[in-house]
């Protein structure tokens, strides 16, 4: 049981952040709305080897998603914690 206080302690903080407005996902334009700056408790919670710095939240679903640059192409991938569930915004 012990494990479970550290999540849900950033579960809470993290369903704190989907009260925060943030400009994210895809522009009218097609290009990207960056989210600046993400909260703590995703920061936390991602996995590594994941670019925080390019990451929005995709209207469909309301999770994360990062910009992989990849040899051929680049695409958008779900931003996962190190148990590889996704990270979203709202529960």
């Amino acid at each position: 049981m012990t494990t479970a206080k550290p999540w849900l302690a950033a579960l809470a903080a993290l369903s704190l952040t989907a009260c925060t407005t943030t400009t994210s996902g895809i522009g009218v334009d097609g290009e990207p709305n960056f989210i600046e700056e993400l909260p703590e408790a995703v920061v936390a919670m991602a996995a590594p080897h994941q670019d925080l710095n390019s990451v929005v939240i995709m209207p469909e679903d309301d999770c994360y998603w990062y910009r992989w640059v990849g040899p051929v192409e680049t695409t958008y991938l779900p931003l996962r914690t190190v148990e590889g569930r996704m990270i979203c915004a709202r529960a």
